[in-house]
């Protein structure tokens, strides 16, 4: 939350031609100051804010509630802080958005999503990079699910998984078979759940690299924000780049068998475990 604030201050601050110095000096701070708070790597508070929104001319009240709003959202302390000892700082950041967003997009070639992860294959792959904590980034893992049930306005989810990462046998063919039953389930009885398989059929493709992700928000002044997660890291692209990588999802999606075929996709694999 706190990136997607930053990334609409910083807009307004350009459409009016101000720069990251003058802005600064306004929240009593200097340009470095600014470009954390743009970047989400910093706490908005709200005086701040205000002063900000005075700068570059925003005086409609609505317009400065709703900000400031998100503002207060943003200064909440999250479930995963209590996590501090197994949860990064770079995945902290993304988890914040996770748990903001409306919908989300993915595509996974190596895992199954982490949103549909049974238990035992979470443990299994958490098992792979890590060798402690990992019943505390088991727990992380499975309370992010809990978007997927809210009572009030569930997340919606779009997932695209490559046929290879159902094949991967992580953890056994007991692990696998309940995974696989799990999918099937979840492609059956969840209205805000679509999964689609891509698979080998479809042929080479521009994102065999690695997974995406895109979250959306239901605040449509706020951007889709393009996650890309690595071993040690994530990147968050911008621009035309994120544009680009938008591209890909559509067109991996595209590819993918329609979520009707999903279930009887699923079922023929459990005939090979």
């Amino acid at each position: 939350m706190r990136m997607q604030i930053g990334a609409r201050l910083r807009r307004l601050r350009e459409e009016k031609g101000i720069g990251r110095a003058q802005a600064g000096a306004a929240i009593r701070g200097s340009a470095s100051k600014m470009s954390r708070l743009e970047l989400g790597r910093h706490a908005f508070k709200p005086r701040d804010v205000h002063d900000l929104l005075d700068l570059y001319g925003v005086h409609d009240a609505g317009e400065r509630e709703g900000l400031l709003d998100l503002v207060r959202q943003a200064r909440r302390p999250g479930w995963w802080q209590s996590f501090g000892d197994v949860v990064p700082n770079w995945f902290e950041q993304y988890l914040g958005l996770e748990q903001s967003a409306s919908s989300i997009h993915c595509y996974e070639v190596q895992y199954i999503p982490g949103l549909l992860q049974t238990r035992e294959y979470a443990q299994a792959v958490i098992g792979l990079e890590h060798q402690e904590g990992v019943d505390r980034r088991l727990s992380v893992r499975m309370a992010r699910q809990e978007i997927l049930r809210r009572p009030d306005r569930p997340a919606q989810l779009r997932a695209v998984i490559d046929e290879a990462a159902l094949r991967r046998p992580i953890g056994g063919p007991a692990t696998m078979r309940g995974q696989i039953e799990h999918l099937i389930a979840v492609s059956e009885g969840m209205d805000n759940v679509n999964v689609r398989i891509l698979p080998f059929a479809a042929g080479g493709h521009v994102a065999l690299g690695g997974p995406i992700t895109v979250v959306r928000f239901a605040h449509h002044d706020l951007h889709d924000v393009v996650y890309l997660e690595q071993l040690t890291g994530a990147r968050y692209p911008e621009g035309h780049e994120a544009a680009r990588y938008q591209e890909i999802m559509d067109l991996v999606t595209g590819r993918a068998c329609h979520p009707a075929r999903t279930a009887a996709f699923l079922k023929d694999l459990l005939s090979d475990l």
